[in-house]
C-alpha cells in the first residue's frame, strides 16, 4: 500500500514522504527499535524486506501486520545473508546495537554479495567517515536514525564514489582476549588472510610469522573477500575494527 506524501506511519510519530522509486529488495539486520521500525517503513512503500536477527523473540517487534520476511541467524554469518537473499538484494541495513558487528555484517554484504547499498548503524560518529571511504554509509540512532536509513535507501541513487581499493578489505583491530597471546601464523590463513603490521607499545613492526599477540596490541590485517566470516569469528569481539584502504 502506498501512502499520500507526508502521512505518518501508525503509532511512530514518523512521517514519511515517498520517493519516486521502484520496488526493491532490502534487507536488514537487527531487529532492534530502529531494524524493526525501518522493516515496517519500508514495507508499507511496498518493498520486499527480510529482517535478520539471531533472537527469534525480536521479530514480536515487527507485528502481527508485517508482511515481509524473516531470517534466524546473525548477520556475520554470510550464509546467513546468503539465506536471506544477499545475492539478489538492492539495499542492505545492519542496525544492531554493536560497532563491530555492523561494520562486519555491512563488509560481508558489499564485498560476498555486491549489495550497491549498504548502510550501517555506528553508535561512535567519528569512525563513520572512515567506514564511508569503504562507500557504507553510517547513521547514529534511534527513530531519528531510522528515517535517515530509509531516506538513503529509498533516495535517488547519486553518482557512484570510486575507489581502486579491489575487493581487499584492510583492517586495523584491536587485541583482545580472544586472540591474546596467539601467534601470526595461527591467524593467517594462505591466500585469504594476512597480518601485515603490528602496532606495539606504540611502534610499529612489520608482522612476522613468530610474532605473539599481546593484549593492547594493534594489528592491520589484509582480508580476501572469502575470507571474511572466518575473520570476523576470530576478531568479532574486539573493541575497534577500522577499515583502512587496500590495494589489489
Amino acid at each position: 500500500m502506498r501512502r499520500a506524501p507526508g502521512q505518518c506511519l501508525a503509532g511512530s510519530g514518523i512521517r514519511v514522504y515517498n520517493w519516486p522509486v521502484l520496488k526493491m529488495k532490502y534487507i536488514i539486520v537487527g531487529c532492534g527499535r530502529v531494524g524493526s521500525m525501518l522493516a515496517k517503513l519500508l514495507v508499507e512503500e511496498g518493498h520486499e524486506v527480510t529482517v535478520v536477527d539471531e533472537n527469534p523473540a525480536a521479530f514480536k517487534r515487527l507485528g502481527s501486520r508485517f508482511t515481509g520476511q524473516v531470517e534466524l541467524g546473525t548477520g556475520i554469518d554470510a550464509e546467513v545473508i546468503r539465506r536471506a537473499g544477499g545475492e539478489t538484494a538492492d539495499g542492505f541495513a545492519s542496525t544492531t546495537n554493536g560497532d563491530n558487528r555492523n561494520v562486519m555484517a555491512a563488509l560481508i554484504a558489499q564485498r560476498l554479495f555486491n549489495i550497491k547499498k549498504v548502510v550501517a548503524r555506528i553508535y561512535d560518529p567519528p569512525r563513520g567517515k572512515m567506514y564511508r571511504e569503504l562507500g557504507i554509509e553510517t547513521v547514529c540512532p534511534t527513530t531519528v536514525g531510522a528515517q535517515l536509513i530509509r531516506d538513503m535507501l529509498v533516495a535517488p541513487a547519486q553518482a557512484p564514489v570510486s575507489f581502486d581499493f579491489g575487493k581487499l578489505s584492510s583492517l586495523r583491530c584491536a587485541v583482545t582476549d580472544a586472540v591474546a597471546n596467539r601467534r601470526v601464523s595461527e591467524i593467517e590463513r594462505e591466500g585469504a588472510i594476512r597480518v601485515a603490521a603490528i602496532r606495539s607499545s606504540g611502534a610499529v613492526r612489520v608482522a612476522s610469522p613468530n610474532d605473539v599477540l599481546r593484549r593492547g596490541d594493534e594489528v592491520n590485517v589484509i582480508v580476501a573477500p572469502e575470507a571474511l566470516a572466518q575473520f570476523t569469528k576470530l576478531f568479532a569481539d574486539t573493541s575497534v575494527i577500522v577499515p583502512e584502504k587496500a590495494s589489489a
